[in-house]
């Protein structure tokens, strides 16, 4: 770097985080989280502004070119304030406490996650994305400091009331009490399967409505009762990893898979490529195919494991953790094509050969008219269609996959994070060694082996000699936490069974006491996120499946499969420990602990459990937000997805004059419940509203709530909101639903979610 850039650098360019280091030629004095930073704020007496994301989201990017690269409002922000930039990746610990915050005060949230705290780290003012100037229906980020500074100087006490409400929210939250233990419903796991069957899309597969997300903790769950014999379980599984594996979510052309479908059909995907994703789907994909092998699930797990060994791989052999969605500040950028690309690269006899086959013969699928890739059929049936055997069609299409190939080496690549995350690495290591078992493929097992050796030596913190979060760029630093532990016991004990090699067992068994002496709580059971940290507000205890498995869900999982290769009884009795202590949690939102549903299975059939390795993935992240990622896992998500449980949304729209069309939406509250009456204020029970986000809305009709017993009036069963949209320029219209369920005991936190017409 020259010489007058390395002038300009900010404490971030020390850091491990590519995250981080992206920001480290702001002119924002940046700290990262840590005393330094927190000593700062209290002798010069400025609120804290914490700004959390994440390599590969596109809003962080946004947000850091748009207003932290702009030197008038680094100014703002070096004046009023001392600002802290936190990689969520790096510390999910911390990242989890202030989203919490941020969904507590705007019942929202995403990432960026922009948090204004008191010098003693308590929250008082939160947001997602800001832009630069007032747009979107957000105020512009300089406004927001302005106004922020002004109330820290003139209404001090206003905010540290508020710092301290919300305080005690999240520590009823985050920190509250465990209940009594009690051992959970035998019958849950047929509870979490009958939800599943529910929400099963039968056209397309998988569950609930766009944006799709893989869950693979469900399909794990379902991979688990097929093995079982079950004939529904195994149903649901095929058609969803068939339609998964044919749409553009997964990478027909270079392998692996996207984030998530922006649609109900996979078809169009959010284009970054995360390691723990493609860690839970390879060994499902290569576990499933004697299920269906006609479907070629095979082929798709060695494509899968390819592409991460290509891409995602250290050269030492440890992986790294993504692959950005843009390019350039272009979302798929390097995966979509437009027409005359297509046309050139294509050229020849067999182009409408090509096109046929990969959904390329109608009108674009992606914005900018451009194409991505899939297979609008299964290969087989598309070969009998067009009169060719599936081996002739193979060899006419591989020329073009060939060009298209070489002609996307040629572009930008995405940005790769390269950070080496002892969690996610030990996902990986469990699914290469799975799915190298599975496929009869040593290369998978060896690779799994290279990276737990890795891991193991050097994910170790060097005074205390214990587990830790990163490692890879200078000395480890960040005590492990739940995940790190849960993961990659997970991935040695599937490695033990792949390679033959004891050795990976023993240390699975070292993990998990070193595990229970650092996280369990001996009192009211399970195992808290973190250790003691006096930088931390409260110690979490999560068990809700987010972005990955829950810790706790895949820690009972752990420990019933110890039990039955140590004969130690112990494991066994922590799991039960485990499962009890969560049991209220489960059965009020059954969904969302699909993990521990699958421990339950795994429990009372030591048979099954002893033959094949459990697995471990992430469950699909619900709710989306306007400008900024899904809604993450946490401790609110319990409450956010039983409130979204409640509420079924059916939308219709029609054509009309003028471009104005009418539509219905159409909402079915579950027996038991009920919602806000819109027009009805309350100081306890929030009324429903419905706002435009995209396309203007006129006309729009509430029906009157009926009283039922209820102050003040509320909607139950069934109820229609009516209206007229005019479509946007560019992108299907939308709306913002925002409502309160309440049963006859108790009110939910209230929730928004994103509306969609097509």
């Amino acid at each position: 770097m020259p010489e007058h850039e390395q002038a300009k650098a900010n404490r971030l360019a020390r850091e491990s985080s590519p995250y981080l280091r992206l920001h480290a030629h702001n002119p924002v004095d940046w700290y990262p989280w840590g005393e330094e930073a927190f000593a700062r704020a209290r002798t010069e007496d400025k609120p804290i502004f914490l700004s959390v994301g994440y390599s590969t989201c596109y809003w962080c990017h946004v947000m850091e070119r748009e207003c932290f690269s702009d030197p008038e409002i680094a100014r703002q922000m070096n004046e009023g304030f001392v600002s802290i930039k936190l990689d969520r990746e790096e510390r999910p610990d911390v990242d989890d406490i202030y989203m919490s915050a941020t969904q507590l005060m705007t019942r929202a949230g995403g990432w960026p996650n922009s948090v204004f705290l008191t010098p003693d780290r308590k929250p008082f003012f939160a947001g997602t994305y800001f832009p630069p100037r007032d747009a979107m229906g957000r105020p512009g980020f300089p406004r927001v400091l302005a106004a922020l500074r002004e109330a820290w100087a003139f209404r001090r006490g206003e905010l540290l009331a508020q710092a301290e409400s919300v305080a005690e929210a999240m520590r009823q939250q985050l920190g509250r009490a465990p209940l009594e233990p009690s051992p959970p419903d035998p019958a849950f796991p047929e509870r979490v399967l009958a939800g599943l069957e529910e929400r099963f899309d039968l056209r397309f597969g998988g569950f609930g409505r766009a944006p799709k997300f893989p869950s693979p903790a469900n399909l794990d769950f379902l991979l688990e009762l097929a093995r079982g014999g079950n004939g529904e379980a195994r149903e649901m599984l095929v058609v969803t990893l068939d339609h998964m594996a044919r749409g553009g979510i997964f990478d027909q052309l270079g392998g692996g898979f996207h984030r998530y479908s922006t649609d109900e059909s996979w078809l169009v995907p959010h284009f970054e490529k995360m390691l723990y994703d493609n860690a839970a789907l390879l060994p499902l994909y290569a576990e499933a195919a004697a299920y269906a092998p006609e479907l070629g699930f095979d082929a798709v797990a060695r494509a899968t494991a390819d592409f991460v060994l290509r891409e995602l791989t250290s050269p030492e052999g440890a992986f790294w953790s993504a692959l950005d969605a843009e390019t350039d500040g272009h979302e798929g950028a390097y995966y979509t094509w437009t027409k005359a690309e297509l046309e050139a690269l294509l050229a020849g006899g067999d182009r409408p050969l090509f096109e046929e086959v990969f959904g390329l013969t109608g009108p674009p699928n992606f914005e900018q008219d451009r194409y991505v890739l899939s297979l609008p059929l299964p290969f087989g049936e598309a070969a009998r269609r067009l009169n060719q055997s599936e081996s002739d069609l193979g060899q006419k299409l591989q020329p073009g996959l060939l060009a298209l190939r070489a002609a996307r080496e040629t572009r930008p690549r995405p940005l790769l994070d390269d950070k080496v995350l002892t969690d996610w690495n030990g996902l990986m290591i469990g699914g290469l060694a799975r799915a190298g078992a599975a496929l009869r493929e040593p290369r998978y097992v060896e690779a799994a082996r290279a990276a737990a050796e890795l891991v193991l030596d050097r994910a170790v913190l060097s005074e205390e000699k214990t587990l830790a979060h990163v490692s890879g760029r200078g000395p480890a630093r960040i005590a492990a936490l739940l995940d790190d532990y849960a993961f990659l016991i997970r991935g040695l004990v599937a490695l033990a069974r792949a390679s033959g090699d004891d050795g990976y067992l023993r240390e699975a068994v070292r993990l998990q006491e070193e595990q229970d002496h650092r996280l369990l709580d001996p009192v009211g059971g399970g195992y808290y996120a973190a250790g003691d940290d006096p930088d931390l507000l409260f110690r979490a205890k999560p068990a809700f499946d987010g972005a990955v498995a829950s810790g706790n869900g895949t820690s009972a999982q752990n420990l019933v499969v110890l039990r039955k290769l140590t004969g130690n009884a112990d494991y066994e009795a922590r799991a039960d420990a485990v499962l009890s202590a969560f049991s209220d949690n489960m059965a009020a939102v059954p969904l969302g602990h699909v993990t521990m549903a699958h421990a339950l299975v795994l429990l009372s059939a030591p048979k099954a459990a002893a033959e094949a390795p459990p697995a471990f993935a992430s469950a699909d992240d619900r709710g989306a937000h306007r400008g900024a990622a899904s809604v993450p896992g946490g401790a609110l998500e319990e409450l956010d997805e039983l409130a979204r449980s409640v509420v079924t949304v059916e939308t219709r729209v029609e054509p009309g004059a003028e471009g104005w069309r009418p539509f219905t939406v159409d909402l079915v509250i579950k027996d038991g419940w009920h919602i806000g009456g819109h027009g009805q204020p309350s100081p306890d029970l929030l009324p429903t509203t419905l706002h435009p986000v995209l396309g203007k809305v006129r006309a729009l009709r509430y029906p009157e709530p009926g009283v039922g017993g209820s102050a003040p009036p509320a909607y139950r069963g069934r109820l229609r909101i009516s209206g007229e949209i005019e479509a946007p320029n560019a992108g299907a219209p939308s709306l913002e639903l925002t409502y309160q369920a309440c049963d006859e005991g108790r009110c939910l936190p209230p929730v928004t979610r994103l509306v969609r017409f097509p």
